[in-house]
């Protein structure tokens, strides 16, 4: 079985390497992108399994990436996962009506950033929860 690929978009480069770190010891591939351009590009090019998203970025903010992803029939079903230090308030229900699957706030706990990456790429079924 091969790893699942995982697209990390930030403009912060230390950001992007302890992710990096953090995914590949938890047995995830992983691509990067520094900017709203690139991520689409990227995301076109590496065809990952999810995208982790921040929306503050350089070159299309992290709604217009969004709002890309949505519109293209080979990408709209790659879920993102938003990880920013934008006020929740205010990014929450927006990253989540414009197609984003979870939201997390900078600085995610790694155990926390791991269990919505794992229930994300692997949703439980329909009616099982909560049944023994």
């Amino acid at each position: 079985m091969s790893k699942q690929k995982i697209l990390i978009v930030d403009d912060d480069p230390d950001l992007r390497r302890g992710l990096n770190l953090r995914l590949r010891a938890s047995q995830f591939e992983t691509a990067y992108a520094a900017d709203g351009f690139s991520a689409i590009v990227m995301a076109q090019k590496e065809h990952p399994d999810l995208i982790i998203l921040d929306i503050g970025l350089p070159a299309g903010d992290g709604f217009v990436v969004l709002d890309r992803l949505q519109q293209s029939a080979t990408l709209a079903t790659i879920p993102v996962i938003v990880l920013t230090a934008r006020d929740p308030q205010s990014s929450r229900d927006r990253s989540l009506k414009a197609g984003a699957s979870a939201f997390l706030q900078k600085p995610a706990d790694n155990n926390e950033l791991l269990s919505v990456i794992r229930t994300t790429l692997n949703p439980p079924w329909p009616g099982t929860m909560g049944t023994s």
